[in-house]
């Protein structure tokens, strides 16, 4: 992306109209040459960590998980890893957008009181040849945490997700796979793979009728509701990596969906509306707070 040229921030009704029909936007450009080398630069300690340390280790307050499962290196809570990851909070490539498609740029919707937006999960993936995520998601999960909802010509959407490519996606290298509209389907995706089987599952989506592979360009983000059935074709590639990460947000009256909170160091260091992001509802151990 070229520093110079002004980000685009507002939602147009062309995207409005893709993100209803399809459940998904892909954003070229969203991030500058230098913020995906930062972001390379953690990915490379990270990775030279997990190397060294299998299992769940701690790098920082970043949590790594590095099973030998298919898919990869994992990494938890992203944004304690430093300036350029906390700059992503309300990054203005897409920040306007994710208010908008989850309702809190609306003044009468309540998904607002407690701040503009707030991230339940941020992570990351490093894959190499052979890894893979399976089929899972859908509009008939029907959760609330998850749902897709458009009423009365407003947008009410449980969780909205940036993927960020920080290496080119192409055919071979993993891409992430969706199937269009399936964030409004009733009915679930017929290969799916029931709950029971899911442990030691080294299923990927390639084959999967109606899916399709979002490729992406280092620096390109892929905006996504999370009700869309998603995962990715397997990385048949022998050379290189597929290095993505991954803030969901949702609405502020949201909590975390695992068992991990931002460190009281990087909630100090914030500003006010980043750290409204990141935690936006009162600390119960502070006295007053509630």
């Amino acid at each position: 992306m070229n520093a110079n040229a002004p980000i685009k921030t507002s939602v147009t009704e062309m995207e409005r109209y893709l993100f209803d029909l399809n459940g998904y936007l892909i954003l070229k450009g969203a991030l500058s040459a230098g913020e995906v080398d930062q972001m390379n630069e953690t990915y490379d300690r990270v990775e030279e960590h997990a190397r060294a340390n299998q299992g769940r280790s701690w790098f920082g307050n970043v949590l790594i998980s590095n099973s030998g499962k298919q898919e990869g290196i994992g990494m938890q809570q992203l944004y304690e890893a430093g300036p350029v990851w906390e700059q992503l909070i309300d990054h203005p490539s897409w920040f306007d957008k994710i208010r908008h498609f989850i309702g809190t740029d609306d003044p009468e919707n309540f998904d607002g009181h407690h701040g503009p937006a707030f991230i339940d999960e941020c992570f990351g993936t490093i894959r190499v040849a052979g890894d893979a995520q399976r089929l899972h998601s859908g509009g008939h999960v029907g959760t609330v945490r998850t749902q897709y909802r458009f009423h009365a010509g407003k947008f009410h959407c449980g969780q909205v997700n940036i993927l960020m490519a920080m290496t080119d996606i192409g055919p071979g290298d993993g891409a992430t796979m969706v199937v269009p509209g399936s964030h409004k389907s009733n009915i679930a995706h017929p290969q799916t793979v029931p709950v029971e089987k899911r442990a030691g599952d080294a299923s990927s989506m390639d084959g999967v009728e109606g899916a399709i592979e979002a490729h992406l360009a280092k620096g390109d983000a892929l905006l996504f509701v999370d009700a869309i059935a998603h995962g990715s074709a397997r990385r048949t590639n022998q050379q290189g990596q597929r290095r993505v990460a991954v803030y969901r947000y949702g609405p502020s009256w949201g909590f975390f969906r695992l068992p991990v909170r931002p460190s009281r160091e990087l909630l100090e260091r914030l500003p006010e509306q980043r750290r409204k992001i990141v935690m936006p509802h009162p600390d119960p151990l502070v006295p007053g707070a509630a």
